[in-house]
């Protein structure tokens, strides 16, 4: 590491500023989590997490589209340490941030949160071994600066600025109204409107049923089909280990079981694509009505768990398909019209209302502007160490989730491992830590998934290596096994006072 600090990081240094041990970015699940897990394991340590909007709960506050609920059952995307007791296992999107304002009651978190507060850039001193961080308040417009020892994104990977939506061809000449659903009007009425859903992920699959009953129509535009299995909401099973074994260890086990359940499917898919096509299809067929055409809307071209599966609580598009409230239609858009869509079929879909759930675009860090000693860390020139650390990239900690499993189980595993790496840092009077990889190792984008949110942006995502601590492993017993073995592996470095003054003590030697 470069022991000069740039001159641009020494100016906001000459007045007292304030600094805390941690600084968390975004207060969602993967922040107050953090937060919880460093206030038990370290309460030594002065916390701040800032929230760039003015309420908690990230994702589950900020979109409002009707139906928004988890695709995950809550045992497993709720917190380890603390269990989720709905009835419902798949939840509503108010009732996870009730739970996670809960979380927050329950362990004192409150009062370490700062709402409205933007991280805007964030520079390391080598010299000084800090992160000065630039903010700006959304309530006044004013621009402070803090300085922290370490640096943990709980910002998810997606832009919540601005989803992603194509070009559409005629777009401007439709009368109606366009939504997209990460920017959902709340004093949208769909009432006896004709509404064009376009796409065919979670978000269009949740959106069709939940308008079905107010709309005069609902039209599922898809291009391509996606894989679509109806899941209970109400875990019955897991009620009954709550009431056999009691709420505390009937959680736990329910959670074991989820755990064993989520990895058995997506195995199976990986090992057995075509039995597991086969079965989806099958489970499909017995959900519709006879005669509906599953090849064409139900097929996708891509083998199971290529792309996300989407899971529909207690087959509410099928039901709501089933009782002709919503209409499935796979073609390509040719243009907008003034009064719909025109598709290459050469049939037109009349609409009052289009919403484009087409995706989102992925943001790393939330787009907060990395340096280390004034120079801008390009985050595709960086490898991922344990799925949390970037190499060149000292004291800071990126969280994503799982892809095929619950988001939020990767992230508890990311956040104990951060404390066990301050808890050996304090042990040996280390004040930096950061990974340097191999130049000539073998790299491959981040995220091995064929969504097209994630293939629009990995050119600008980091890299992973081909091998433990480099890979960014997408199996919870793996990741596991690896946090409960040794904490010091290959390209982790440390660096401390008595090291700076010339008392060199390597990796191998710690």
């Amino acid at each position: 590491m470069p022991d000069d600090a740039a001159s641009t990081t020494r100016q906001h240094t000459s007045a007292p500023i304030e600094h805390v041990d941690v600084l968390v970015v975004g207060a969602g699940i993967s922040g107050i989590g953090a937060a919880r897990y460093l206030a038990v394991e370290h309460p030594q340590r002065t916390v701040v997490v800032l929230e760039g909007r003015e309420r908690l709960g990230g994702t589950w506050d900020l979109f409002r589209y009707p139906g928004i609920r988890s695709d995950s059952d809550l045992h497993t995307f709720g917190y380890e340490f603390k269990p989720w007791r709905n009835r419902e296992a798949i939840a509503d999107a108010h009732q996870i941030v009730d739970y996670l304002r809960e979380t927050v009651e329950e362990n004192g978190l409150a009062e370490k949160i700062r709402y409205q507060h933007r991280v805007i850039s964030a520079d390391w001193s080598s010299e000084q071994a800090r992160w000065v961080v630039e903010v700006e308040r959304g309530d006044t417009g004013e621009r402070l600066t803090l300085s922290a020892g370490w640096l943990f994104a709980g910002t998810g990977y997606y832009d919540y600025e601005q989803g992603y939506s194509p070009e559409f061809p005629g777009r401007e000449r439709f009368t109606g109204q366009v939504v997209h659903p990460q920017h959902w009007p709340e004093d949208l009425d769909y009432s006896d409107k004709k509404v064009v859903v376009i796409g065919s992920g979670a978000t269009a699959v949740t959106i069709a049923p939940a308008m079905a009953d107010r709309a005069a129509g609902v039209t599922v535009l898809q291009r391509t089909p996606t894989y679509i299995l109806p899941l209970p909401r109400v875990d019955t099973i897991a009620l009954a280990f709550s009431r056999v074994l009691g709420a505390e260890r009937g959680f736990k086990v329910a959670r074991r079981k989820n755990i064993a359940q989520q990895r058995a499917i997506w195995r199976l898919c990986q090992r057995f694509p075509r039995q597991a096509r086969r079965f989806i299809r099958w489970t499909n067929a017995r959900e519709l009505p006879e005669g509906f055409d599953v090849d064409r809307h139900f097929n996708p071209p891509y083998d199971p768990w290529d792309q996300r599966l989407c899971l529909v609580p207690d087959g509410d598009l099928f039901a709501a398909i089933s009782d002709g409230k919503v209409e499935m239609v796979t073609d390509r858009i040719a243009t907008f019209t003034e009064t719909g869509i025109a598709l290459e079929s050469g049939q037109h879909l009349e609409a009052d209302i289009i919403v484009t759930a087409t995706g989102l675009n992925l943001r790393v860090a939330g787009g907060i502007a990395l340096a280390v000693d004034g120079r801008p860390v390009t985050f595709s020139e960086t490898v991922v160490h344990r799925g949390t650390m970037m190499s060149g990239v000292p004291n800071f900690s990126l969280a994503i989730g799982y892809t095929n499993s619950s988001w939020t189980l990767k992230i508890g595993m990311l956040c104990e491992y951060l404390c066990q790496l301050l808890r050996h840092m304090d042990d040996n009077g280390y004040d930096t830590a950061w990974v340097v990889a191999d130049p000539d190792q073998e790299t491959r984008p981040l995220l091995d998934f064929g969504a097209g949110y994630v293939q629009r942006s990995l050119s600008m995502l980091p890299k992973q290596g081909a091998a433990a601590p480099w890979l960014m492993s997408m199996d919870y017993h793996s990741d596991r096994r690896l946090l409960d073995g040794p904490l010091l592996s290959e390209g982790l470095t440390f660096s401390g006072p008595a090291v700076r003054s010339g008392q060199r003590r390597s990796l191998a030697d710690a």
